[in-house]
């Protein structure tokens, strides 16, 4: 019998996510024997900070990452939008998942309507902040850190108007009731891989028990959306963002960055799918020469 044990973060939805992905392998094989392997990270364990200013992205998987490296886990989940751009080559991403809702979501107190313009709109990055100034002007908005159960719990006792959380997240808790308000991909443009879970295992590795995990759309909106927020240098302190979405055999992307002025840049390219992470690097060169 052929034992897997799959790594992942000890919150609630992490193991969600994780487990979404053990059913999909039992599903191509049902004498697969999983383990379930949770762990917290050094990201989980600062709350008190937000992530530009502790080490970003790289905090929420170094734990996961040393348990691939040593051997204690075969493999290990995580959130797309979550991953750092660069990667350890010892550390390929294996899979991409269906994308879910991609969208964010604004989250009011229990019992409330309307947006509290005296408390701040909680969210945790530098993109849906940026985006929510534009959306809300002279809406104040604060950072918020930690699941998204804690967050709720701060929502709910009055420390914040609102919070935007990724529907994704929401749904796959079945908390959807929260959501007041999906925000368009148009109105706010999605972190790069928003929505997706993504595998990680140790290079050289037979993977085709994740045959029934991986998702072509997925994986070829995922790779243009990290190529474009690659090539910009783009993490948890820098608003960047990208979403991409396919027609056929079409891939069109969409992509936000700062320029020197503070001011968002938009702008869009086409081409097809099997050059999606061309047509991200080249889009992000595009943004970045209207920049100069």
């Amino acid at each position: 019998m052929k034992r897997l044990r799959a790594g992942s973060r000890e919150s609630l939805l992490a193991v969600v996510q994780t487990e979404t992905v053990m059913d999909a392998v039992r599903t191509w094989d049902p004498t697969i024997h999983i383990e379930l392997v949770t762990m917290k990270t050094t990201g989980d364990k600062i709350l008190d900070r937000t992530l530009d200013k502790v080490g970003g992205k790289g905090l929420f998987v170094k734990e996961l990452d040393a348990a691939l490296l040593d051997g204690q886990v075969d493999f290990t989940v995580h959130s797309c939008k979550d991953l750092p751009m660069e990667l350890d080559p010892r550390l390929p991403l294996a899979g991409f998942s269906h994308r879910e809702d991609p969208r964010d979501a604004l989250v009011l107190p229990l019992g409330v309507g309307e947006l509290d313009p005296t408390k701040p709109i909680g969210c945790a990055s530098a993109r849906r902040t940026l985006q929510l100034r534009r959306l809300f002007p002279g809406q104040p908005v604060a950072p918020v850190r930690g699941n998204v159960q804690t967050r709720l719990r701060k929502l709910d006792e009055g420390q914040y108007a609102a919070l935007v959380l990724a529907a994704a997240g929401l749904r796959r808790l079945g908390l959807e009731e929260r959501i007041a308000r999906y925000f368009t991909t148009e109105e706010m443009i999605p972190a790069a891989g928003q929505g997706i879970l993504a595998v990680q295992v140790r290079a050289g590795e037979d993977v085709s028990w994740l045959e029934r995990f991986r998702d072509r759309d997925g994986t070829d909106c995922a790779l243009a959306e990290r190529a474009f927020v690659r090539r910009l240098d783009g993490g948890c302190s820098s608003p960047v963002a990208a979403f991409a979405t396919v027609e056929g055999d079409t891939l069109i992307l969409r992509g936000m960055d700062v320029g020197p002025d503070g001011e968002a840049r938009f702008d869009a390219i086409s081409g097809p799918r099997t050059r999606g992470e061309a047509l991200g690097i080249e889009l992000a060169e595009r943004i970045r020469e209207g920049d100069a």
